[in-house]
């Protein structure tokens, strides 16, 4: 019997069969390099900044870096955000200075404006370190990390998290905390809280002196939405 000479088309698979395909190596779910302890920021598309709706971003630092909430560099910051703190529709209405990172609460107009701002900002923040810390080199970890908030409650809690962020980090180490008396508690030295209208308790002015480095809220929602969710007690733990 003679053997047939016809031969089997080949079959052309998807790319996602291709893609993830069960095995050892090549592309599929899971690969890559683990992200590890501390995990940077992917550079993927950054969502889309609606003007109404205020920013909270963070900026880390590499590590080996000493930490920022010395009083030397936290005076130097204020005078540098003084300087930058209003440009091109990028607004800093809050910030609070920890040991390796900084938060701040942002007002943009579009995704434009705020990545000129934090350039700005960030550029400020590693030049300000490598001089006083007398070091050379990249000093942000990566790129920054963004969200904005839509509601007075994510407002609200985003506003007791970066003021009171000390306390958090606090917490987090398991340093005992203080019971605070509220008719003499004040504000973080390293942060905007000096010039937060909204705490439960008054706090001792500003001295007439000294130069806001923070900048008016604007939106509805950092001025007056998240006083809905009541006003903010300087002995909480967020």
């Amino acid at each position: 019997m003679a053997r047939s000479t016809l031969r089997k088309r080949p079959e052309q698979l998807t790319l996602d069969a291709v893609r993830y395909r069960a095995g050892r190596g090549g592309p599929r779910c899971g690969a890559g390099r683990p992200r590890g302890i501390r995990p940077r920021v992917m550079h993927r598309q950054r969502e889309c900044i609606v003007a109404r709706l205020p920013v909270h971003v963070t900026i880390r630092l590499r590590r080996g870096i000493p930490t920022l909430r010395q009083p030397r560099f936290v005076r130097r910051f204020r005078s540098s955000l003084s300087e930058a703190c209003v440009r091109h529709g990028f607004r800093v209405v809050h910030y609070s200075i920890q040991r390796d990172h900084v938060h701040m609460l942002i007002e943009a107009q579009s995704n434009h404006s705020i990545a000129c701002g934090m350039k700005s900002v960030g550029a400020r923040i590693g030049k300000l370190a490598n001089r006083l810390f007398q070091r050379s080199g990249q000093v942000l970890d990566g790129r920054y990390h963004m969200r904005a908030l839509r509601t007075p409650l994510e407002v609200h809690r985003a506003l007791r998290y970066v003021l009171l962020n000390h306390r958090h980090h606090a917490a987090q180490r398991r340093r005992p905390q203080h019971p605070i008396d509220h008719l003499q508690a004040q504000p973080d030295s390293a942060s905007s809280g000096r010039w937060f209208d909204g705490w439960r308790v008054a706090t001792d002015p500003p001295n007439s002196k000294d130069t806001c480095e923070v900048a008016p809220a604007r939106t509805w929602l950092l001025q007056t939405g998240w006083r809905r969710h009541g006003l903010i007690d300087l002995a909480e733990v967020p």
